[in-house]
């Protein structure tokens, strides 16, 4: 493809706790313009709020940031490079005046705008008095239902505010919970002078700027064909080059581990996400009408994602402390696990006074046990009791007491992996929407604010939303068929939506995505899974990159810190599907590709 002007957006974290020498090795590996980090999560604002608690008010940011921005901020002001990151959390103001003292240190002229006006924590029960419901996405039922208390309501903000932050003439712009992809948005607007309305353009970068924000994952990471990777000694960070119209290149830095690949990207583009629409304040990107080329060399080509108008309301992210909770792993050995799990089970619960007592009794036997073991590990399977209440105590000490009491008087064989902990706090997750018309940003820049307004209150009228139309698969009809691994043909990428999840899965082939298309369907796909048949499912079709989309509502729980699963954030859920055994044509199986790789 011919080179045109570009901006080349790096990011160099996809978490809290991400590896921080990846801001150096971006600098240090190539050219880039701007860098950003993502580092929060729903679970992170929780996070964040006890760190306030504990060390005090000024607190509540991303501290390791800190530690990266001093590494770098020499580096990238004699590079010219611009940072953009979320790290401020609950508190970019402190952010912003740990910054500057840093500045002053090193003795560096950067200028640092930071941005607030997500947290809505403190107006809650005036929005409320206003007709503001809170009503939680997926339950249906207001905030005024949960009874529990509320620690931290974040806004989702959008690019606008960052925007008009480098408008300024800030070098480094620190935002709060802004949404993931605003932080490529922002600085693609501000490049090309996109305005508000230009929905192909800014869907075009919110589709880049949701596959490079969980960092690695675009580059190899957690990819279910990871023995294409052929290393992954100093895997490379995702850098997105963003061209005037909206398309983009996702490439990494040369001589870096990873890949980047057609695969890699749209592992990353189904991740986390429902329906082929995918909803930001700013713009609507329809994730079912973009493109995706490997040009080869770590270079894919994104293009041709349709954009519209955003919905009059933003998303929040509510944290309510939900109680507290504790639980144990006990081994059970051998013969007759069932009856010796049901009895521990029932002699535990008399000594604790009933179930009833608790707000949730979650029990699992997991029969990771074999007939005949080989090895003293084959016979173990796995008893896991996890407990809830509002009550500390109830889940405390006499819940661990209880258990160490039954140690020499139970079933055969009893120990447990670890020793009995103390109950600790939980959060339960609350998604909903407020009004848009309720929503401003503040960009503090010099001494001096900025008010920015969402764009559904700055656009008065909008033009009519688009439709992609939709691709007819042909069935084609197979003789031969043999028994593999489903993940022999698909790979797929999984994880958590607040409660829910969701499995992405894609196809390498023409042939392979004609054959899943017709047979995943959410019955096949429940009784694969038989887990997950009593919970809602949801399909959908992005047969322009030949994927498939799951969305399994209430899988979660209340998100990752109140369920009990053993996968709290449904990480691998796509690799358990991939590992299930079908018939599958042998017409497929045979296919080069396969036999080489696979």
């Amino acid at each position: 493809m011919t080179i045109k002007e570009h901006i080349r957006i790096a990011n160099c974290s996809g978490y809290y706790g991400d590896k921080l020498s990846a801001a150096r090795d971006l600098i240090e590996g190539g050219p880039i313009d701007i860098l950003t980090g993502d580092y929060l999560a729903e679970l992170t604002m929780g996070i964040l709020y006890g760190q306030k608690l504990q060390r005090g008010d000024d607190k509540g940011y991303v501290g390791t940031f800190l530690k990266q921005y001093k590494d770098i901020a020499i580096l990238c002001k004699e590079k010219g490079i611009k940072i953009v990151v979320n790290a401020g959390g609950l508190n970019p103001t402190s952010m912003c005046d740990e910054i500057n003292k840093i500045n002053q240190e090193l003795n560096l002229d950067l200028k640092v705008a930071y941005i607030d006006g997500d947290d809505i924590v403190d107006e809650l029960k005036h929005l409320q008095s206003k007709g503001e419901d809170f009503i939680h996405i997926d339950k249906n039922q207001p905030l005024s239902k949960s009874d529990c208390e509320v620690l931290t309501a974040n806004t989702y903000l959008g690019a606008w505010g960052i925007v008009k932050a480098l408008e300024l003439g800030a070098d480094v712009v620190i935002c709060p919970r802004v949404t993931d992809a605003s932080l490529v948005i922002g600085p693609a607007a501000w490049k090309f002078g996109w305005k508000r309305d230009d929905f192909d353009k800014l869907a075009g970068a919110l589709a880049a700027g949701h596959i490079i924000e969980c960092g690695a994952q675009a580059t190899g990471g957690n990819y279910s064909f990871f023995k294409e990777v052929q290393t992954f000694k100093n895997i490379g960070y995702p850098i997105a080059e963003i061209y005037d119209d909206g398309s983009f290149v996702i490439t990494k830095h040369e001589n870096t581990g990873g890949l980047v690949s057609k695969g890699t990207v749209t592992a990353q583009l189904l991740y986390e996400i429902s329906t082929p629409e995918y909803i930001n304040p700013d713009v609507i990107g329809h994730f079912d009408s973009l493109t995706i080329n490997d040009l080869g060399n770590d270079r894919v080509f994104v293009s041709g994602c349709i954009g519209s108008p955003p919905k009059d309301t933003h998303k929040v992210c509510i944290n309510l402390a939900g109680g507290y909770r504790n639980g144990m792993e006990l081994i059970i050995t051998g013969l007759d696990i069932e009856k010796k799990a049901d009895i521990f089970v029932t002699a535990l619960f008399d000594l604790l006074g009933g179930k009833d007592k608790y707000d949730d009794v979650t029990i699992d036997l997991f029969r990771t046990d074999k007939p005949n073991p080989n090895s003293h590990e084959e016979a173990m399977a796995i008893l896991r009791i996890t407990l809830k209440s509002k009550d500390p105590k109830l889940v405390g000490r006499i819940f661990t007491a209880k258990i160490i009491e039954l140690a020499l008087a139970n079933y055969p064989g009893f120990f447990s992996k670890e020793t009995p902990g103390p109950g600790s706090p939980f959060i339960r997750y609350w998604p909903c929407l407020i009004d848009s018309k309720y929503v401003s940003e503040q960009i503090h820049f010099k001494g001096e604010e900025h008010i920015v307004l969402p764009t559904s209150i700055e656009i008065e009228e909008f033009e009519q939303s688009k439709s992609v139309a939709s691709i007819k698969i042909d069935k084609k009809i197979y003789e031969d068929f043999a028994i593999n691994p489903l993940g022999r043909i698909i790979g797929a990428r999984s994880g958590d939506k607040g409660g829910c999840a969701n499995i992405g899965i894609w196809a390498k082939n023409t042939e392979s995505y004609s054959f899943i298309y017709h047979f995943l369907t959410v019955e096949e796909l429940k009784r694969l899974l038989p887990d997950l048949a009593h919970y809602p499912i949801e399909r959908y079709e992005f047969s322009n990159i030949q994927s498939l989309n799951f969305y399994i509502n209430g899988i979660l729980e209340d998100g990752v810190s109140s369920n009990t699963k053993v996968d709290a954030l449904a990480k691998s859920l796509g690799e358990y599907l991939r590992a299930k055994y079908v018939n599958i044509p042998k017409e497929i199986m045979d296919k080069e590709d396969y036999v080489r790789k696979n």
